[in-house]
């Protein structure tokens, strides 16, 4: 694809977000998540407008400066691009974030209930529905159109599980709109959608096939998605054309699995700052070292993890002294119930084992809870074991990260049910996130593998990472929308 393209790209998270100093004044800061990072090089070769959530206090401030309008922004490489944070009704938020988007959507695509127990449906659900996500998304539809108004030929890119709703809203005001969605989590069977009350599955769905072309990181959630538009919607689907039509509207579903950037990751692990990192793991790492990196949410499975360990140590007790665990977590949305609970957990597991099998100054598990990435860079170069053991998830960037840095001949170990399993899974030892009995033999395997074998599978999943970088991906993407756009005719709405 040649030339720079107008694009509208909008997702829950900004790639920057606003505060203030300890005097008070204004400071910008990069935004965090894996999304925002993925899409930030976007701004670096099209001209994007980048519309986002008003999520801080200063954000909300610039936006009311700003008189809900975009704003003329910078990024980290000079590229300017446009910024419109969206300010929503604080209340309206916390119901479509804390209430909505994560402990009900997010749980529903990883499979995360035990459906005897949870979910209780009940009316403040509905609400929360109606007048929290839709409500926002309303909000994102709105900023969407007055930016289409102002460049009709942009083509308009939605991000995630927060955003289900903007593509229908947008569709009906703007029949002839470009509209790419991309899912960045799992998309569940048909059956574990209908925990969910019919309005509201049937509006995810719907709020989908609104857009011209969807993106999922792996063919599992895809032909997943197409099951759900003949189940739940009632679309006209071609599984060989991997398309499913709604009415008067067709779109085509495709598979393109994200990555990262090695040249960012290059960089990072010969800085001063991750040095000094690797130092500190130097001075207290056992002979050999298992390694995660994770953020505390139920779906990484990080418990479980824990009892794999306790039973590789009850099972090898040669291997005492010998090996350790070091396990760096970010804590993630604390402020939902499920989340802190899980949070409690994790830490009483890691303190099982320790009390169970510690020795003078041997500690098997040293469990540390911080946002530093830069850590977890430095722990990347130094693991002989990677344990990426999640539930589900879309696709786990750790798994590729890591062996781009490593420098012991590291072994993954990587749940079946990851998206990054579809690319790496020939090269690392799969392991089902339930079985913890096949999770500490696993390990156990791993430990043991021939140095020349640990060695050809990490140069292999290198290679493969390499190979199907983050610019790759963001081609794909934007193959996929300029096929959208090739396409033309006006659509009608759903």
């Amino acid at each position: 694809m040649s030339g720079r393209r107008k694009l509208i790209v909008a997702s829950n998270r900004a790639p920057v977000t606003f505060g203030q100093d300890d005097s008070g004044q204004r400071v910008v800061r990069r935004g965090g998540g894996g999304l925002v990072t993925a899409l930030r090089s976007l701004v670096s070769h099209h001209d994007v407008t980048w519309i986002s959530s008003a999520v801080s206090a200063e954000d909300a401030i610039v936006a009311e400066e700003a008189e809900g309008k975009a704003i003329a922004e910078t990024a980290r490489d000079g590229s300017p691009y446009r910024l419109r944070l969206v300010a929503h009704d604080p209340q309206a938020y916390d119901l479509f974030y804390n209430v909505v988007a994560n402990p009900v959507l997010w749980f529903v695509q990883h499979y995360l209930w035990g459906l005897a127990e949870a979910p209780d449906v009940d009316q403040g659900l509905h609400n929360a529905w109606s007048e929290g996500y839709e409500a926002v998304n309303r909000g994102f539809a709105q900023a969407v159109l007055e930016e289409l108004e102002r460049q009709p030929d942009a083509g308009v890119c939605f991000h995630d599980y927060h955003l289900y709703l903007a593509p229908s809203f947008v569709r009906k005001e703007a029949p002839e709109a470009t509209l790419a969605f991309f899912t960045h989590i799992p998309w569940p069977q048909p059956d574990y959608w209908r925990v969910l009350p019919e309005p509201i599955r049937l509006a995810v769905h719907e709020g989908m096939l609104a857009n011209d072309v969807v993106g999922f990181h792996t063919e599992r959630w895809a032909r997943n998605f197409l099951r759900c538009c003949w189940d739940i919607a009632g679309a006209e689907v071609d599984f060989h054309a991997s398309e499913a039509r709604l009415e008067e509207g067709s779109t085509s579903v495709r598979v393109r699995p994200i990555s990262v950037d090695p040249e960012e990751f290059d960089e990072l692990a010969g800085s001063g700052a991750v040095l000094a990192e690797e130092e500190k793991i130097l001075d207290s790492r056992p002979e050999r070292l298992i390694v995660r990196v994770d953020r505390t949410d139920p779906s990484k499975n990080i418990v479980r993890g824990f009892r794999a360990f306790e039973l590789f140590l009850e099972a090898h007790p040669e291997m005492h002294r010998r090996v350790g665990m070091l396990v760096l977590l970010d804590p993630s949305r604390q402020d939902i119930p499920e989340y802190s609970e899980y949070l409690g957990a994790i830490q009483r597991a890691a303190r099982s084992v320790n009390e169970r099998f510690r020795q003078d100054d041997w500690l098997p598990v040293d469990l540390r809870i911080e946002d530093n990435f830069l850590q977890a860079i430095a722990a990347y170069k130094q693991y002989d074991v990677l344990l990426v053991n999640a539930i589900f998830d879309g696709m786990n960037l750790v798994a590729k990260e890591a062996p781009l840095v490593n420098e012991r001949d590291g072994v993954l170990i990587l749940s079946e049910n990851t998206g990054a399993h579809e690319e790496l899974g020939r090269w690392a030892l799969t392991v089902n996130p339930f079985d913890i009995a096949g999770q500490a033999e696993a390990l156990h395997q791993a430990l043991e593998l021939p140095v020349e074998e640990r060695r050809s599978r990490l140069a292999a999943i290198r290679a493969q990472v390499r190979k199907h970088d983050i610019a790759a991906w963001i081609e794909g993407e934007l193959e996929d929308l300029e096929a959208a756009a090739s396409r033309g005719g006006t659509r009608l709405s759903v």
